[in-house]
């Protein structure tokens, strides 16, 4: 009897101890699968700074990268030297009065004043190369709006301007060609803008010049309206004439004034010409690839040529600029 009782309570201590072991073998492999498992889970979620959080910002950045060279490309940081020499052409407008200098500093003052380089377009009487940058582009924009609305010139004597309206009498048309943005919206003259219209001798051209400018003049074309620098009918279209007529006195080919109008365009317009670049870049073409002539007709460069490469891009680059106003 008493053996029959200590194998009995040996039995049970037996049983005891595989019942305990068996437990943590059960614990154990459960601790084990739940690891597995929370393991699994973890290599399936995106932690913060994974591969593909850092794929997409090497791709926002691409696009970053990408429109900062655009930019640069197009609007250099630096500025583009115009191929000309402004000479002592401010000084002049001054003084017959196409600008009213008093009235022009006051809107630049408003505007956080004039540079020093600035002041000198207007001051100094040997002026020698002129660049266009980011910052003075609206100032320039202004000084060619007035030398092409007050230089004497074929164009505005005998051209849209004059003819556009329908009026028979020259008194008659030249009333009416008051009426544009050109003309109407000059206000920085001394006295009404029309009394400089097409009247001063700034700029002398050769029969071979006059014709060059208005071969050019009559393919460029600028997003704000429909019309051709040979219709300055705006102050862009305006300006360029100006631009364009002191170019081809001082003997700038052909090919450079097209070169050097898509250029100061591009600083006019910068979101249209952006966004032409873009636009080529999507197709394989890099915009200095393609001739700046074609660049500057009437299938990129005018209001409805312009809309149509907008309407093929998915995110038109929108900068501002391009205001017909002074």
């Amino acid at each position: 009897m008493e053996d029959d009782t200590k194998n009995q309570t040996i039995t049970t201590k037996n049983f005891l101890s595989i019942s305990i072991l068996a437990s943590a073998l059960i614990l154990s492999g459960a601790w084990v699968y739940t690891a597995r498992l929370r393991t699994a889970k973890t290599s399936n979620e995106v932690p913060a700074g994974s591969s593909s959080e850092t794929s997409k910002a090497s791709v926002v950045s691409s696009k970053q990268t990408s429109q900062i060279s655009l930019e640069e490309k197009i609007l250099p940081s630096k500025g583009v030297v115009l191929p000309i020499k402004w000479g002592d052409l401010g000084v002049k407008m001054i003084s017959v009065g196409v600008i009213d200098k008093t009235k022009l500093e006051a809107i630049y003052a408003a505007r956080g004043g004039l540079t020093e380089a600035e002041k000198k377009l207007l001051e100094d009487g040997n002026v020698d190369k002129i660049k266009i940058t980011k910052s003075n582009s609206g100032l320039l924009l202004n000084l060619f709006w007035a030398l092409g609305l007050g230089t004497k010139n074929d164009i505005l004597d005998r051209g849209p301007m004059m003819t556009y309206s329908g009026a028979g009498l020259p008194a008659e048309a030249l009333a009416k060609a008051g009426n544009f943005a050109s003309t109407g919206g000059w206000t920085l003259a001394v006295g009404g803008a029309m009394e400089h219209y097409s009247r001063h001798p700034f700029i002398i051209l050769t029969p071979e010049q006059q014709k060059l400018v208005e071969v050019v003049s009559k393919n460029i074309y600028r997003p704000c309206c429909g019309n051709s620098t040979y219709f300055p009918d705006c102050n862009h279209g305006m300006a360029m004439l100006g631009l364009l007529e002191l170019m081809a006195s001082q003997g700038v080919s052909e090919k450079e004034m097209y070169k050097t109008a898509l250029q100061v365009n591009s600083y006019w317009f910068p979101d249209t010409y952006l966004t032409i670049g873009k636009y080529l870049e999507s197709k394989g073409i890099a915009l200095a690839s393609v001739d700046p002539k074609e660049i500057l007709g009437a299938d990129y460069s005018s209001a409805s040529g312009y809309r149509q490469i907008q309407s093929l891009i998915t995110e038109p680059i929108q900068r501002g600029g391009g205001g017909c106003g002074i």
